[in-house]
């Protein structure tokens, strides 16, 4: 009887013979090879499993430290299991609530039964720091689902109830942390002494999460207070509280209730419009005549633009976009990146030289030639556009470098409104389960990619990172630069959205690395029932991205 299995080990490119069973850690204990962070989690046959996962027969295994988007990703899981341990013991009557990340950390809402004061979080973060030195261990248990349920139940946890009940699965898993029951839909780590870093601080009447930086993992993040993002993300959590759609399995129930999501629709298109109606009245009270409109990639910035620009009409103004694509420098001048590609994200791959004097030529009511940006060739083309401003105008300029002072430096500040548009999720999992921004808009961007560009699943996942590094580097830094925030995100549109995104994702091939986050963000999409599209308005922004739109883009 074979006794050992072969395992082709990534990161050294050998195989391995291992005894049968072998659980990850004590595969990667064994070889002699060691990452330069602390280990988290492995990719097996490009799937993520976590360290306790066993090995039967032959498998392809990398195994991943938290420098990584997917190792952090479970160092963090882990550290908010350790948060509600501690509250749940100080405080057994509380409720946690992790809702999303801000000010480079985790904001987490906590009900104790009292105000929550210093000496509370003091207290929590000694618990915390006492569970870690237990080394306690993290148990996966799977489980039918109905027996988890009864679990669930029986703490009280009747959101994680909610959401079992109405995914439908036959069997789930959950994870045991001494006597108590969480569910987290990814890896945790072999136990709570893997935790060497983190910090909780007082933000905003509950508490801040802070963890390793993941380009420097020996030291913590430098948290960075944005209290125009935080007051979007509790406007929206005061609305989802008022509608009672406060997780997945709320979402989920209403969809059974034909009536209710219609009218949850639209109530949301017409939370955005009101939105987009203030921004426009502001920029017409104010006397605005340049509006520069930021946020990262598959926020929507594009049907906003359109959008604001039929609210300005309706304040009687006169809306001229105007793209700052077009003010590119020629290929050959793009400055390059760390790898040595070009830098098309940073701001010196514009002209600023070029389009300050056409501003200022814009505002001055002179008649400017456009240039057009020929995207094949890396070069400038004119083909006789001009333009000239009115005197009721408002120049409505959309681009990834909109907030930058130095993109604008010559305009007077008083001419300029801007407006940061983003995606923030506000709707999570479950009360322990946030749904990061970034996945909501990387599964945007993977249907655009594919139904417009003719990208893959597979080429838009490769390129995310480099994505998310640009806008790291030259988008968030100016955020709170903005004079409003509009969040783009719309309380029904994943549920709408999984209908695309599941057979482009289905097409990544196994044996290819981007293979292991489209089958992350299947599983996650599937805790969604489907919502039909034929009640989503032809002007919805959410039509960007799967077509059907009222707007040319």
């Amino acid at each position: 009887m074979q006794d050992t299995v072969a395992i082709f080990c990534k990161n050294t490119g050998q195989i391995l013979p291992v005894p049968i069973g072998s659980d990850l850690l004590s595969i990667y204990q064994a070889i002699d090879y060691k990452l330069p962070f602390l280990i988290a989690n492995a990719r097996v046959n490009n799937k993520t499993e976590g360290l306790s996962y066993r090995v039967y027969n032959r498998k392809t295994v990398e195994f991943v430290d938290i420098s990584t988007q997917s190792g952090m990703r479970t160092y963090v899981r882990s550290l908010c299991f350790i948060l509600y341990k501690a509250a749940t013991a100080l405080y057994p009557d509380s409720k946690v609530f992790l809702e999303h990340s801000v000010s480079k950390g985790y904001y987490c809402e906590l009900e104790i039964g009292k105000t929550l004061e210093t000496v509370d979080i003091d207290r929590i973060r000694a618990k915390m720091q006492d569970i870690i030195a237990q080394d306690l261990p993290f148990e996966r248990v799977e489980c039918l689902t109905s027996d988890a349920v009864k679990l669930f139940a029986a703490q009280r946890l009747f959101d994680k109830v909610l959401l079992l009940e109405t995914t439908g699965a036959l069997y789930t898993h959950y994870y045991m942390l001494d006597d108590l029951a969480d569910f987290y839909y990814g890896s945790l780590l072999p136990s709570t002494g893997y935790i060497y870093l983190f910090d909780i601080q007082p933000y905003n009447g509950g508490i801040l999460l802070v963890v390793p930086n993941r380009k420097t993992p020996t030291e913590l993040e430098t948290v960075t207070y944005q209290p125009k993002l935080t007051e979007i993300f509790q406007e929206n959590l005061k609305f989802n509280h008022i509608l009672g759609l406060n997780n997945i399995g709320d979402l989920n129930t209403a969809v059974l209730e034909h009536n209710r999501i219609s009218e949850l629709i639209k109530v949301s298109e017409a939370l955005h419009e009101k939105r987009i109606a203030r921004i426009a009245d502001d920029v017409a009270q104010l006397e605005k005549r340049v509006v520069l409109i930021s946020g990262p990639s598959s926020s929507g910035k594009t049907t906003f633009c359109k959008r604001l620009s039929i609210q300005l009409m309706t304040n009687l103004k006169d809306p001229v976009a105007l793209s700052l694509d077009n003010y590119f420098v020629e290929r050959e001048q793009t400055p390059l990146d760390e790898f040595g590609e070009y830098d098309y994200e940073s701001l010196y791959a514009l002209d600023l030289e070029l389009f300050n004097e056409h501003l200022a030529r814009l505002l001055n009511h002179e008649v400017v030639e456009m240039p057009t940006y020929n995207f094949t060739t890396g070069k400038r083309e004119y083909k006789g556009n001009k333009l000239q401003l009115k005197d009721n105008s408002a120049l409505v300029m959309e681009g990834i470098h909109a907030l930058n002072p130095e993109l604008t430096h010559n305009i007077a500040h008083e001419t300029k409104y801007g407006v940061y548009v983003s995606a923030l999720t506000s709707i999570s999992i479950d009360d322990h389960n946030w749904i990061p921004t970034t996945d909501n808009r990387l599964i945007r961007r993977i249907i655009r990619d594919f139904r417009f560009r003719g990208y893959s699943a597979m080429e838009t996942i490769r390129r995310w990172e480099s994505v998310r590094r640009g806008e790291d580097n030259w988008i968030f830094p100016y955020q709170e630069n903005a004079d409003a925030m509009f969040n783009s995100a719309l309380l029904f549109e994943l549920p709408v959205l999984r209908r695309y995104a599941e057979p482009i994702l289905e097409s990544v091939p196994q044996n290819c690395p981007e293979y292991s986050e489209a089958y992350r963000l299947l599983k996650f999409l599937r805790y969604f029932s489907f919502i039909p599209i034929d009640e989503i308005p032809q002007t919805s922004l959410l039509r960007e991205f799967f077509g059907g739109s009222s707007f040319e883009y």
